[in-house]
Protein backbone atom coordinates (compact mmCIF):
# COMPACT_ATOMS: atom_id res chain seq x y z
CA UNK A 1 0.00 0.00 0.00
CA UNK A 2 1.29 3.46 -1.07
CA UNK A 3 1.12 6.28 1.58
CA UNK A 4 -0.78 10.09 0.30
CA UNK A 5 1.25 12.06 1.64
CA UNK A 6 0.52 16.05 1.65
CA UNK A 7 2.89 18.81 1.87
CA UNK A 8 1.71 22.45 2.33
CA UNK A 9 3.15 25.87 2.56
CA UNK A 10 1.19 28.19 4.64
CA UNK A 11 0.61 31.02 6.94
CA UNK A 12 -0.13 31.40 10.60
CA UNK A 13 -3.69 32.00 9.45
CA UNK A 14 -3.84 28.65 7.66
CA UNK A 15 -3.58 30.12 4.33
CA UNK A 16 -2.05 28.30 1.30
CA UNK A 17 -2.30 30.18 -1.77
CA UNK A 18 0.32 31.94 -3.62
CA UNK A 19 3.12 31.00 -1.54
CA UNK A 20 5.81 31.42 -4.24
CA UNK A 21 4.42 34.71 -6.29
CA UNK A 22 1.86 33.39 -8.33
CA UNK A 23 -0.69 36.46 -8.94
CA UNK A 24 -3.82 35.29 -7.35
CA UNK A 25 -3.01 37.07 -4.17
CA UNK A 26 -2.42 40.56 -3.17
CA UNK A 27 0.30 39.02 -0.53
CA UNK A 28 1.93 36.29 -3.11
CA UNK A 29 5.47 35.28 -2.44
CA UNK A 30 5.04 35.23 1.49
CA UNK A 31 7.35 32.81 1.97
CA UNK A 32 10.35 34.36 0.14
CA UNK A 33 11.37 36.04 3.36
CA UNK A 34 12.01 32.99 5.35
CA UNK A 35 14.28 30.09 2.65
CA UNK A 36 17.06 28.46 4.60
CA UNK A 37 19.64 26.14 2.87
CA UNK A 38 17.81 23.70 5.98
CA UNK A 39 14.53 24.75 4.69
CA UNK A 40 15.57 23.62 0.79
CA UNK A 41 17.13 21.14 1.87
CA UNK A 42 13.95 19.18 3.65
CA UNK A 43 11.73 20.06 -0.16
CA UNK A 44 14.61 18.31 -1.79
CA UNK A 45 14.89 15.21 0.64
CA UNK A 46 11.22 15.20 0.63
CA UNK A 47 10.75 15.22 -3.25
CA UNK A 48 13.53 12.64 -3.53
CA UNK A 49 11.69 10.28 -1.66
CA UNK A 50 8.28 10.92 -3.58
CA UNK A 51 7.27 8.42 -6.55
CA UNK A 52 4.86 10.01 -7.87
CA UNK A 53 2.96 13.73 -7.74
CA UNK A 54 -0.77 13.76 -7.32
CA UNK A 55 -1.99 17.35 -8.15
CA UNK A 56 -5.21 20.01 -8.85
CA UNK A 57 -5.14 21.70 -11.72
CA UNK A 58 -4.34 24.75 -10.98
CA UNK A 59 -1.32 23.67 -9.23
CA UNK A 60 -0.50 21.39 -12.17
CA UNK A 61 -0.60 24.18 -14.11
CA UNK A 62 1.70 26.17 -12.43
CA UNK A 63 4.19 23.44 -11.64
CA UNK A 64 4.01 22.76 -15.67
CA UNK A 65 4.68 26.56 -16.37
CA UNK A 66 7.49 26.43 -14.31
CA UNK A 67 9.66 23.38 -13.79
CA UNK A 68 10.49 22.31 -17.56
CA UNK A 69 12.70 25.33 -17.93
CA UNK A 70 14.78 24.78 -14.68
CA UNK A 71 17.72 22.23 -13.69
CA UNK A 72 20.17 20.98 -10.78
CA UNK A 73 18.44 18.01 -8.42
CA UNK A 74 15.24 19.40 -7.67
CA UNK A 75 13.75 19.94 -11.19
CA UNK A 76 15.53 17.03 -12.53
CA UNK A 77 13.27 15.18 -10.12
CA UNK A 78 9.82 17.07 -10.66
CA UNK A 79 10.56 16.70 -14.09
CA UNK A 80 11.00 13.48 -14.36
CA UNK A 81 8.52 12.19 -11.54
CA UNK A 82 5.22 10.24 -12.93
CA UNK A 83 1.98 12.56 -11.96
CA UNK A 84 -1.37 12.47 -12.02
CA UNK A 85 -3.58 15.44 -11.58
CA UNK A 86 -6.86 15.69 -11.33
CA UNK A 87 -8.54 18.05 -13.86
CA UNK A 88 -11.33 17.34 -16.59
CA UNK A 89 -10.51 17.31 -20.29
CA UNK A 90 -9.47 15.16 -22.87
CA UNK A 91 -6.19 16.61 -24.15
CA UNK A 92 -2.28 15.73 -23.79
CA UNK A 93 -1.28 17.64 -20.14
CA UNK A 94 2.38 16.88 -20.86
CA UNK A 95 5.47 16.74 -18.53
CA UNK A 96 5.16 13.65 -17.83
CA UNK A 97 1.31 13.64 -16.67
CA UNK A 98 -2.17 11.94 -16.97
CA UNK A 99 -5.02 12.95 -16.16
CA UNK A 100 -7.31 10.85 -13.75
CA UNK A 101 -9.81 9.14 -15.52
CA UNK A 102 -13.08 8.80 -13.74
CA UNK A 103 -14.06 9.59 -9.74
CA UNK A 104 -11.20 11.20 -7.88
CA UNK A 105 -11.86 9.34 -5.09
CA UNK A 106 -12.07 6.22 -6.62
CA UNK A 107 -8.92 6.39 -8.60
CA UNK A 108 -7.03 7.88 -5.76
CA UNK A 109 -8.40 5.30 -3.19
CA UNK A 110 -6.68 2.70 -5.92
CA UNK A 111 -3.85 4.20 -6.30
CA UNK A 112 -3.03 3.76 -2.93
CA UNK A 113 -4.02 0.26 -2.99
CA UNK A 114 -0.94 -0.27 -5.57
CA UNK A 115 2.26 -0.77 -5.43
CA UNK A 116 5.14 1.96 -5.79
CA UNK A 117 6.71 4.70 -3.01
CA UNK A 118 4.68 7.54 -1.67
CA UNK A 119 2.58 9.52 -3.41
CA UNK A 120 2.78 13.47 -2.93
CA UNK A 121 0.23 16.32 -3.17
CA UNK A 122 1.93 19.82 -3.29
CA UNK A 123 -0.55 22.89 -3.01
CA UNK A 124 -3.27 21.93 -4.98
CA UNK A 125 -5.71 23.21 -2.16
CA UNK A 126 -9.00 21.93 -3.27
CA UNK A 127 -7.89 18.74 -4.14
CA UNK A 128 -6.51 18.75 -0.72
CA UNK A 129 -9.26 19.65 0.81
CA UNK A 130 -11.41 16.65 -1.11
CA UNK A 131 -8.44 14.15 -0.09
CA UNK A 132 -8.89 15.04 3.49
CA UNK A 133 -12.17 14.61 3.94
CA UNK A 134 -12.11 11.40 2.06
CA UNK A 135 -10.05 10.17 4.60
CA UNK A 136 -7.38 9.56 1.89
CA UNK A 137 -4.49 11.62 3.50
CA UNK A 138 -2.31 9.34 5.75
CA UNK A 139 0.32 12.46 6.27
CA UNK A 140 -0.10 16.12 6.37
CA UNK A 141 3.33 17.99 6.05
CA UNK A 142 2.78 21.54 7.53
CA UNK A 143 5.75 24.09 6.92
CA UNK A 144 4.14 27.23 8.78
CA UNK A 145 5.52 30.42 7.56
CA UNK A 146 5.63 33.37 10.58
CA UNK A 147 3.47 35.58 8.86
CA UNK A 148 0.08 35.87 8.24
CA UNK A 149 -2.49 37.25 5.09
CA UNK A 150 -5.62 38.19 5.90
CA UNK A 151 -7.51 35.54 3.75
CA UNK A 152 -7.13 33.21 0.96
CA UNK A 153 -7.54 29.70 0.25
CA UNK A 154 -6.98 26.88 2.90
CA UNK A 155 -7.00 23.20 2.93
CA UNK A 156 -9.01 22.73 5.32
CA UNK A 157 -12.67 20.99 5.32
CA UNK A 158 -15.48 22.95 7.16
CA UNK A 159 -17.81 20.02 7.26
CA UNK A 160 -17.36 19.61 10.98
CA UNK A 161 -16.03 15.64 10.93
CA UNK A 162 -13.43 15.18 13.64
CA UNK A 163 -10.25 13.37 12.44
CA UNK A 164 -6.83 12.43 14.59
CA UNK A 165 -3.59 13.52 13.77
CA UNK A 166 -0.45 12.34 16.16
CA UNK A 167 2.28 14.70 15.58
CA UNK A 168 5.28 12.54 14.52
CA UNK A 169 7.86 15.32 13.54
CA UNK A 170 8.54 18.80 14.60
CA UNK A 171 11.40 21.08 12.96
CA UNK A 172 12.29 25.06 13.26
CA UNK A 173 14.28 26.38 10.74
CA UNK A 174 16.22 29.87 11.77
CA UNK A 175 13.85 31.67 9.84
CA UNK A 176 11.17 31.31 12.44
CA UNK A 177 9.50 28.65 9.84
CA UNK A 178 8.45 25.34 11.33
CA UNK A 179 8.00 22.32 9.95
CA UNK A 180 4.93 19.85 11.37
CA UNK A 181 4.72 16.39 10.41
CA UNK A 182 1.38 15.06 11.14
CA UNK A 183 -0.25 11.19 10.61
CA UNK A 184 -3.47 9.76 10.58
CA UNK A 185 -3.82 8.27 13.97
CA UNK A 186 -3.75 4.69 12.87
CA UNK A 187 -2.37 4.56 9.95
Amino acid sequence: MRRLIVTEFMTLDGVVEAPGGEPTHPHAGWTMPYGTDALYAFKLRETMEAESLLLGRKTFEGFSAAWPGRDGEFADKMNAMPKLVAASGTGDLGWNATRIQGEVRTAVADLKEGDGGPILVAGSATLVRSLLVWGLVDELRLLTYPVMVGGGLRIFPDDREKWSFELAELERFDSGAVLHVYRLAGS
